[in-house]
């Protein structure tokens, strides 16, 4: 087993760079026989040990996947905080095709780095993975949760994850129109893999008048068969007139450019880190009248999935608590308009607190 920095100069450039992210340690893992190369950040364990899934991607650059990483496990820091968890901030990428360069030896191998970390990082399910990878991972390591339900698991942590954000978008609807009555509210969620289709679901069932988009095509026919909805081409996304956008694809859509061009009253989605730039997006929105439900809040139900997996799993009480991201929601919108901040960083302050107190016991 070895650790390396890939490109040396590079990684340590991204990491100065993100002094702000202040990570407590960050591991760059390679093995060739097996073609594996990952990277775990772990950014903060004041809560406790830091969980976070693995994402499987094919990054345009090495630089990329670095910079995903980090700005990734310090959401899941904030995620867990605001949802009242005992536990840390981390998360890991492998850099490569999940459809072509993932074998049991590769999430074998990776499995090994985390256990090198003895417990300090917990790793998960996430973009480009299965429950059967997590199986692979769990024949090395304990420290890894998302494992299938006939191992003990909590299996697929999706369906929560998207009740999670249905429950902050009917809390966004409330605060805005006075009713969470989500039928007949024109919503395109955009992104339908396993999260976005639940959420199309919950959405169907509700009877809302949904839109969606992905760059699959099989992906859209499929779901837009399954639930009688529309397709909207990923390219006409900004040029769509709607009440409620909910992006559930990859981070960074919402920026200088789309939020100018966005027709909506409500951004709600499952994707992490939606805001390019944080403060400058967050207040854009806030100058736009859009109101912003926080990505870190309303797609913690994942994370309060597999958590419970830790503690003995549950799927009733696991539910029970990510039904409170509607509270959670519709208090830090309230508190937003009481102290004339961004919702973005009403959340960001209470998770930030609670971390500080933790510090400072």
């Amino acid at each position: 087993m070895s650790e390396s920095h890939f490109d040396k100069e590079k990684s340590i450039k991204i990491i100065e760079d993100s002094d702000v992210f202040e990570h407590e340690k960050v591991v760059f893992c390679q093995d060739k026989a097996t073609g594996l190369k990952a990277i775990i950040a772990i950014h903060d364990t004041t809560l406790g040990p830091a969980l976070g899934g693995t994402r499987m991607w094919n990054y345009n650059s090495e630089e990329d996947a670095l910079n995903d990483v980090l700005r990734l496990s310090r959401g899941m820091s904030f995620k867990a905080a605001i949802s009242g968890l005992d536990l840390g901030g981390g998360k890991a990428v492998i850099i490569g095709d999940s459809k072509t360069d993932k074998t049991e030896a590769l999430m074998r191998k990776f499995g090994h780095f985390v256990e090198s970390l003895s417990g300090k990082y917990i790793t998960a399910e996430d973009v480009g993975m299965s429950t059967k990878d997590m199986e692979y991972v769990r024949m090395e390591t304990k420290h890894v949760t998302g494992i299938p339900l006939s191992m003990g698991g909590s299996g697929d942590p999706s369906p929560v994850t998207a009740y999670g954000v249905y429950m902050g978008m009917k809390a966004s609807a409330k605060f805005l129109w006075g009713s969470d009555n989500l039928i007949d509210k024109k919503i395109l969620v955009q992104g339908v893999g396993h999260v976005g289709q639940y959420l199309v679901k919950y959405l169907s069932e509700e009877k809302a008048n949904i839109f969606i988009s992905d760059i699959s095509s099989e992906k859209t026919s499929k779901i837009a068969q399954e639930y009688n909805v529309e397709v909207i081409d990923n390219n006409n996304v900004l040029d769509f007139g709607m009440d409620i956008y909910a992006p559930c694809a990859l981070g960074g859509i919402l920026n200088t450019q789309s939020i100018d061009n966005l027709k909506c009253s409500i951004v709600c989605g499952a994707a992490n880190n939606q805001l390019e730039d944080e403060q400058r997006d967050s207040l854009h929105l806030q100058e736009r009248n859009i109101i912003l439900a926080p990505d870190f809040l309303v797609n913690s139900g994942g994370l309060i999935n597999v958590y419970s997996e830790i503690k003995g799993y549950s799927r009733e009480k696991s539910l029970d608590k990510t039904r409170e991201i509607y509270h959670t929601t519709l208090n830090i919108l309230e508190k937003a308009r009481e102290e004339g901040i961004t919702s973005y960083r009403a959340a960001l302050n209470i998770a930030e607190k609670r971390i500080a107190d933790r510090k400072n016991k």
